[in-house]
């Protein structure tokens, strides 16, 4: 599968990588990237735009829609209205997490939902298992880009492009562009304002040359994957194979905030309620190098006795901290402020545990 705008991204010599198998782009050489520092700096500073169109897309439809999906996804959709998004995770009966997702709700009878490319075909297939007469559940992976415009001159962008910009968080608005439908959503994965754009595949190629034209204007930048994962890592949201899996629960990954556990019931509620009460042995946290090095995923974490007390799940240089920093699911005795060490090939890396995220999030701005 591909991009509708790769052809795009030949065309600038983007530096590509599989995704889920989509070759996507990792980032982008100079002048409108600059490779994945310069466009992570863009996007705290100015503006960035990225095509995260590997993303899934799944339609559910009929009757009773919203009160069938909320019985098994772990947030509550009573608490978001029509024209609202909401984060959320599918889990299995064991608490462990397919995937984690966004889900738009149009209506009562209209829902899409947004899960992670790797994931979309197990989400797919778990939705089709469980789904009651009069619903209709559809695979629209290909049929939808995805843009996503970050930072904090995303609004003036989207502005100047005679796009709607005024959107609470996690909200959004049905427009036309191109005599079809497209969504405009105030979402995102940076920490920073920005905007998630779903046009129609055939209608993706002309938004993206409005929205690049006018993000370079505002020396901004066209960025990779490479910076939407240094930004999300800064912001410590969690990325699914790392600080999520069928292995890590929710309330392990210190993603209680995303399960509604006031429902009465959904899918893996009871293992998830259990580990609440009980505690999870190891949780989610912040590492920030006291010292030169750049821990990775896998690297075991110790104490100064030399024991393991945990490991890394996604490790890289900040380039808003100039610092190496890392999530890492510790040994919950573990408190903040602690000194451990990350074993990178045989080196102790000195690192302090710290409070996510490690820079200020200023998505509601």
């Amino acid at each position: 599968m591909e991009s509708p705008l790769l052809l795009i991204h030949q065309s600038l010599n983007a530096k590509l990588g599989d995704f889920a198998g989509w070759a996507m782009p990792l980032e982008y050489p100079a002048p409108v990237g600059g490779g994945t520092l310069a466009e992570h700096e863009a996007v705290r500073t100015s503006v960035g735009i990225f095509d995260v169109s590997h993303l899934g897309k799944i339609e559910i439809n009929g009757a009773g829609a919203k009160d069938w999906l909320n019985s098994i996804i772990t947030n509550d959709l009573n608490k978001i209205l029509p024209g609202q998004a909401q984060y959320s995770m599918l889990c299995n009966e064991d608490g462990g997490v397919i995937d984690d997702l966004i889900v738009y709700l149009k209506s009562d009878e209209a829902i899409l939902i947004i899960p992670n490319a790797a994931n979309s075909a197990d989400v797919f297939g778990t939705l089709n298992n469980n789904f009651p007469q009069g619903i209709k559940i559809q695979n629209r992976h290909n049929d939808f880009a995805v843009i996503a415009l970050q930072g904090p001159s995303s609004a003036q962008v989207l502005a100047d492009a005679g796009l709607p910009v005024e959107l609470n968080y996690m909200s959004f608005t049905e427009v036309d562009f191109l005599n079809e439908k497209m969504i405009i959503c105030r979402t995102g994965y940076s920490g920073e304002h920005g905007y998630e754009l779903l046009p129609t595949s055939g209608s993706a190629v002309k938004l993206w040359e409005l929205l690049t034209k006018e993000v370079l204007s505002h020396d901004g930048k066209i960025c990779g994957l490479g910076a939407r994962d240094t930004l999300r890592t800064e912001m410590g949201y969690p990325l699914h194979g790392h600080e999520l899996s069928l292995e890590i629960s929710p309330v392990t990954a210190g993603s209680s905030w995303a399960v509604g556990w006031q429902k009465n019931r959904y899918t893996g509620s009871d293992r998830l309620h259990e580990e609440k009460v009980k505690g999870s042995a190891r949780t989610l946290r912040g590492l920030l190098a006291d010292e030169r090095g750049i821990p990775r995923a896998g690297m075991q974490v110790k104490n100064s006795l030399g024991a393991v007390i945990g490991e890394v799940t996604s490790g890289t240089f900040s380039p808003t901290l100039k610092n190496g920093i890392a999530l890492a699911l510790i040994d919950s005795a573990i408190g903040i402020g602690e000194q451990v060490f990350v074993d990178i090939r045989g080196r102790n890396l000195a690192m302090s545990l710290t409070k996510l995220p490690f820079v200020s999030s200023h998505v509601r701005e």
